[in-house]
């Protein structure tokens, strides 16, 4: 006659439910997350195109995030119930013993220990498992609210926080998904297939083998202890009230999550029969002209307004090189400014005009009009310097000094991006959209700022009123918020067609 092994209830319904939607939440979370952290990757362009672009994974990813806090809540409300009216033991808090049981698996499993440790309810791995997942999930709701609210957050918070809130988001990401693909599916379903998270049961011989302590308590009647139906429901009369506060807080903290502003994320919908924009990849080049030969100008000194070794210099009259402010100013403050920021290695600090001309330890570095007895030109004409320039960015600079070593040219016939645009966009706006591209917005090169943001096109050449950079800055409140003046001269480089130099 056969005997039905005996088997023992380990998770009820309600908790293989909530394992099951967790699980869900969490891999598709990992699934539309890991594509964003990493987009240029062969498998996060195919699960884009897979899920109809870059608007729909973001959807799904927030839903995904909305249920995992929707099952976070009810997680800390069953818990609650369990421990205040049901009084079970709080089994999954770590403890010493949870210590001693690691180090004694660690020797057992290096052959020098003879047991394998006794366990009880949950044996340290599955602590480990849990408070990791618990402060994953802080970690995530945090800098998810940073960057899903950026503009609320930086009232408070420094900018810096946003870009740091997403390294921060996408590494504890990448961290969790390997410790669930390398660690949890080794432990649960390679080593030894646990099936009570999907049957809710676990037979004699597996309790013995993982739980043999809990199997005894079992036995000996000390597992479930029975409450009096009075005390119990004295208890819940208690915890109800409680718990409705609790739960309401908590949904008013979802809500606010998700309705706390509208971001930089929000899709504009094209205003379709009002304006045509077409931005190109790369610039529309001009129309080609028969090349002819063009002389390069004869030096001409004519010093800029300062003082060079004591000698009050003259005031420059307009010319038409290279200036500090349009072109030499982006070379040196890419190539240099690491030594010579604020560090002023040697005494030079080239972050200004100002600054250059105060020279180095060693006295001037630019003599305006004499690139031949310029300190900068000489050490960068040696070569092997750390911050070298190339042979095109020296000639540039070159030209600049014998031309005078001007701030700025007179007359400037419109903005264009290389030079003044450029700057004042990457002191403003470099924080969020420099390599942190937040928003899908990357102001770092002319090319990038075409690209726009995953709302669309930012710049509309020719047209600064259908541009969504001006709309931004014009409406006030931003993080990298643009004077007026500074507004007005990008809104002049947009309607002279966002020229790139």
């Amino acid at each position: 006659m056969n005997t039905k092994p005996t088997t023992y209830t380990r998770f009820p319904l309600a908790r293989r439910i909530e394992h099951i939607i967790m699980l869900l939440s969490f891999s598709t979370l990992g699934l539309t997350g890991l594509p964003q952290r990493y987009p240029l990757a062969g498998i996060s362009v195919f699960i884009v195109d897979l899920l109809g672009g870059i608007e729909n994974l973001r959807s799904i990813h927030h839903i995904a995030a909305v249920v995992l806090m929707f099952g976070t809540a009810y997680h800390i409300i069953v818990a609650g119930y369990k421990v205040f009216v049901l009084r079970t033991r709080m089994n999954m808090l770590p403890s010493l013993q949870d210590v001693k049981d690691g180090w004694q698996a660690l020797m057992y499993n290096i052959g020098l220990a003879k047991k394998f440790p006794q366990m009880g309810r949950y044996t340290f791995e599955e602590k480990l498992e849990y408070w990791a997942f618990v402060w994953g999930t802080i970690i995530m709701g945090l800098t998810g609210f940073l960057m899903w609210n950026p503009i609320t957050s930086t009232r408070f918070l420094p900018g810096e926080w946003i870009p740091a809130a997403r390294a921060a988001h996408g590494g504890e990401a990448v961290l969790a998904v390997l410790a669930i693909i390398i660690w949890h599916m080794y432990g649960v379903h390679i080593k030894r297939f646990n099936k009570s998270m999907w049957t809710g049961k676990m037979s004699e011989e597996e309790m013995l083998h993982e739980h043999p302590l809990e199997l005894a308590d079992i036995k000996a009647g000390m597992a479930d202890q029975s409450i009096p139906p009075g005390e119990l429901r004295k208890r819940q009369m208690v915890y109800y009230p409680i718990a409705g506060i609790l739960t309401a807080a908590m949904l008013a903290g979802i809500l606010g999550f998700i309705n706390t502003e509208e971001t930089a994320l929000t899709t504009i919908v094209p205003l379709e029969g009002q304006v045509e924009v077409f931005v190109p990849q790369t610039p529309t080049p001009l129309p080609t002209l028969a090349p002819t030969a063009t002389p390069l100008p004869s030096p001409t000194p004519q010093p800029a307004t300062a003082t060079v070794e004591g000698q009050a210099a003259e005031t420059a009259a307009p010319v038409t090189g290279p200036s500090w402010a349009g072109e030499v100013s982006p070379i040196l403050q890419a190539k240099c400014i690491t030594c010579h920021g604020p560090a002023a290695m040697g005494g030079l600090n080239l972050s200004t005009y100002a600054d250059m001309l105060e020279g180095s330890a060693s006295g001037p570095v630019v003599v305006p009009g004499d690139s031949a007895s310029s300190l900068l030109l000489d050490i960068q004409q040696a070569g092997g310097h750390p911050g070298q320039l190339t042979p095109e960015e020296l000639e540039i600079v070159q030209a600049w000094i014998d031309a005078g070593a001007a701030e700025s040219v007179e007359p400037i016939s419109a903005p264009v991006w290389e030079g003044d645009i450029a700057t004042l966009l990457q002191t403003k706006c470099s924080t969020c959209h420099g390599a942190a591209a937040m928003g899908g917005l990357n102001l770092t090169t002319y090319a990038d700022m075409l690209n726009g943001s995953q709302s669309g096109p930012v710049v509309v050449p020719g047209d600064s009123g259908n541009s969504l950079l001006i709309v931004i800055q014009q409406a006030g409140g931003h993080p990298g918020q643009l004077t007026p003046d500074e507004i007005a001269h990008v809104q002049a480089w947009i309607d002279a067609g966002a020229l790139e130099k």
